[in-house]
């Protein structure tokens, strides 16, 4: 299996390297640009990163997530590492440990002999010994299979494509005697192009690899603890439901490469369950399992993540189950009763309108450069608000706000970012939306059949920060009653728009101000088109 990941890592970072390779070659013989100190410049500031990297995410980790790096594990878990580690001729791991109730764990380092694994305490509550084991050796998987360093060395040629789009699209204004060449300018401009191009291409293949990976790191575990069900059962309470990683890209290179069993976004991460007093509710997985295997938005975010649908992560368990001699986990048999390809194109349509009117209107503006503006910008500004109610009516549905429960919520099938379920939920707050991080203003809420992400927004930026700085512990472990819409990427969430707790409500103004917003646009777009025609 590890010989198989080798052979799919190196084949991949080679085809990798040969595309930038030849991008190179191509801009020094025709562009004849001096990129080499940049490209080396670049090499340096990675492979700096890269040896820095970890003990800078221990600052602030220690700093920033109040992480304690002397914690003591549980004497069954420092077993289990230690047994694990003398198999693998691997050192014990720095282990670190985040006093907060969403569960998560992921690790870093920059080899298998320097790696950090880090737990929340949601881990150790919500998961029974055996579970926490099979989410710990995913981790240790992590390190035995050297991800940290594969994906930091796959990571630098998406950084150096850009950096020679960068310069050579930038030739086009350059001084020198041999950029005035026009020949030489558009073929700077071609390669720049390409360069850009294969940038986002060679994006999607590393994610495409880290994918891959996370299924390497579920195998590793499952032959450690030779549990295919503890393994699945940590993946439905912590991660059904995982966060879009962010695609390489120039400023996402050797930050530590934090690998975890759920890919939390820097400023929003949760994982949900399916669960209901510890124990796991297979008619409940199945249900949330509908929309991942029917709703073609989940297969496109899949595209855009560093981790794999959690429907096919458990598939995969499950058809490993009878070499362990275990009961196979899940069957997925449902058949749809309906296409939702007309759901998603009427959903992509109301996303994109407004883009879509905006350049319309760029057009139409050059078009008419000599014609009646105010007419132009009254009529498309007409147009544009009213996609912004379109889009408003479908994302921030204010009516029919139904009590529920998250495994409810989590069968819907006929949802995503742009269409939303009004809800109300009753449960207790476990944790921050990112655990630990002080910064993050987002909750966890758990009720008794799952936790969920809790989405706490306002119309200023700096209004978040300042409430998860100085407001956001309070609530925790409290009993809230939340009001919001429920809405689902690859991690379902509700955005709240009030929250009681302690008989107090409180709530997020982000829905009225944009809301305000469009009309005060409205009234602009009517007063151009009225002004056009000289009333």
């Amino acid at each position: 299996m590890k010989k198989n990941l080798i052979a799919i890592s190196l084949i991949t970072l080679g085809g990798l390297y040969g595309v930038l390779a030849a991008v190179i070659i191509l801009a020094f013989a025709i562009a004849e640009l001096p990129i080499s100190t940049g490209i080396l410049l670049s090499l340096v500031i990675i492979v700096i990163q890269f040896f820095i990297a970890p003990n800078l995410n221990d600052f602030v980790f220690k700093c920033f997530y109040k992480t304690k790096f002397d914690y003591e594990l549980p004497e069954y878990l420092k077993e289990f590492i230690k047994e694990s580690c003398e198999k693998h001729n691997m050192k014990y791991p720095k282990i670190g440990f985040i006093d907060d109730g969403s569960p998560n764990a992921f690790t870093y380092g920059r080899t298998k002999n320097d790696a950090r694994v880090v737990i929340t305490r949601g881990i150790l509550n919500l998961l029974n010994e055996e579970e926490v084991k099979a989410v710990v050796a995913h981790e240790l998987g992590h390190a035995v299979h050297h991800d940290m360093i594969f994906m930091t060395v796959a990571q630098i040629v998406p950084l150096l494509l850009y950096y020679v789009y960068e310069i050579l699209l930038g030739t086009r204004n350059n001084s020198s005697s041999r950029s005035n060449d026009s020949d030489s300018k558009d073929y700077g401009a071609m390669i720049g192009l390409l360069a850009y191009v294969l940038y986002i291409a060679s994006q999607y293949i590393i994610l495409w690899l880290s994918r891959t990976r996370e299924y390497y790191a579920d195998s590793f575990s499952l032959e450690e603890t030779k549990n295919p069900t503890a393994l699945a059962n940590a993946l439905v309470k912590i991660g059904f439901g995982l966060s879009i990683g962010d695609k390489a890209g120039k400023s996402k290179v050797a930050e530590g490469n934090a690998l975890g069993i759920s890919n939390a976004k820097i400023s929003k991460g949760v994982a949900i369950g399916s669960y209901n007093n510890g124990g796991v509710s297979k008619e409940n997985i199945v249900k949330a399992m509908r929309w991942e295997r029917w709703n073609i938005w989940a297969k496109l975010q899949e595209l855009n993540s560093t981790h794999p649908l959690i429907s096919n992560r458990l598939l995969a368990i499950s058809d490993r189950c009878e070499e362990f001699n275990q009961e196979r986990y899940i069957v997925f048999n449902e058949q749809k009763q309906e296409s939702y390809v007309d759901d998603f194109v009427k959903e992509l349509l109301i996303a994109s309108a407004p883009w879509i009117i905006l350049i319309l209107f760029f057009i139409f503006f050059v078009i008419f450069v000599e014609g009646n503006l105010l007419m132009v910008t009254g009529i498309f500004g007409i147009l544009f608000v009213a996609s912004l109610f379109i889009q408003l009516n479908y994302t921030h549905r204010n009516e029919g706000y139904d009590e529920t429960n998250v495994a409810n919520l989590l069968s819907e099938v006929k949802v995503s970012n742009v269409t939303s379920i009004p809800c109300i939920l009753n449960g207790k707050i476990i944790g921050r939306g990112n655990p630990g991080c002080i910064f993050n203003e987002d909750f966890v809420l758990k009720d008794d059949t799952g936790i969920i992400f809790l989405d706490y927004t306002q119309p200023l930026h700096v209004l978040e920060k300042l409430f998860a700085i100085f407001k956001a512990e309070e609530n925790f472990d409290k009993e809230v009653k939340i009001k919001g819409w429920y809405r689902r990427g690859v991690v379902p969430y509700v955005e709240i728009y009030s929250m009681e707790v302690d008989g107090k409500v409180k709530k997020c103004h982000t829905y009225k101000t944009v809301r305000v917003f469009c009309y005060i646009l409205m009234a602009l777009a009517i007063f151009a088109l009225i002004a056009s025609f000289g009333i």
